[in-house]
């Protein structure tokens, strides 16, 4: 069973607490504990979370507290906030170097079938991936947010561009970046950095952190930025076959998503698309 690196390590700045923690389930679970359940029923058999310093040792505590002792999850931390790609690296001496992972945040919920999805992939061809959501299965609320935009041919991914300040208004999905198009479908497909990495890839993220001369809090070196550099590159590792998923990603990004992720939650228990309890058994 492939590995699941959980990236736990941001200091979510606008959210103003420890965003994997935040309770959103039907028994004041945190995101990061449905998500670790979401992950074993998709079959993923270890889970590896990034931490930093500071939050660390919390996250961890709330782990052995809350989460059944059956679960295969190691710590690891990632000492300086200089990006993603660092931040996966610092779960290398965790995982199985040989085999195919997946790479997830810790403040998004992506859904069981988003991550049966990536499971059945990494367990079969287990070559580069990246999970696309509609932007209407990606969004919370109204407050702005970020996303990456993915191109898309032939089932392989393109490019990825960064839209900022993404809203629903209206009815419609804005844009008020000053870039074009200035409002975008409701089904074109983006990146909630939910990946799958061919072993490979390893080397390259230690190449990336290597050329950017180990990076600085201003400079972060980011997985989106890197994979775009790979797919322009058109190299052995350049195709990432992008997977699709009827799953919608609820994550917490502003203190006001909170409530809107409870009620959804609430909502799919409610519908039978999600159980009560947490974990399985």
């Amino acid at each position: 069973m492939s590995a699941l690196v959980v990236l736990a390590a941001g200091r979510a700045r606008r959210y103003g607490g420890i965003k994997p923690l935040a309770p959103i389930g039907a028994g004041g679970e945190g995101v990061i504990d449905l998500l670790a359940g979401d992950a074993l029923r998709a079959g993923f058999g270890r889970l590896v979370l990034v931490v930093n310093p500071d939050t660390g040792p919390t996250i961890e505590a709330h782990v052995a507290e809350r989460w059944p002792s059956t679960v295969d999850v190691a710590f690891c931390v990632q000492e300086r906030p200089i990006g993603t790609v660092d931040a996966v690296l610092a779960a290398r001496g965790a995982v199985d170097v040989t085999a195919p992972f997946g790479v997830a945040n810790a403040d998004d919920l992506y859904g069981t079938d988003a991550l049966s999805v990536l499971g059945r992939h990494l367990e079969g061809s287990g070559a580069n991936s990246l999970v696309g959501f509609r932007l209407d299965r990606a969004l919370v609320g109204e407050l702005p947010v970020t996303r990456g935009v993915c191109e898309v041919v032939d089932g392989a991914l393109a490019g990825i561009t960064e839209r900022r300040q993404v809203s629903r208004r209206d009815g419609a999905f804005h844009v008020d970046d000053g870039q074009s198009p200035e409002v975008l479908d409701d089904a074109v497909l983006v990146s909630m950095n939910l990946w799958g990495f061919d072993p490979k890839m390893w080397s390259v993220l230690s190449e990336a952190m290597a050329a950017a001369h180990g990076a600085s809090e201003d400079d972060e070196v980011l997985l989106p930025e890197l994979v775009g550099r790979l797919v322009a590159a058109r190299g052995e590792l350049s195709r990432f076959e992008v997977l699709s998923t009827t799953s919608r990603c609820l994550g917490v990004t502003h203190p006001d998503d909170l409530a809107l992720v409870r009620e959804a939650i609430a909502e799919e228990i409610a519908r039978g698309e999600r159980p009560r309890d947490a974990f399985p058994g």
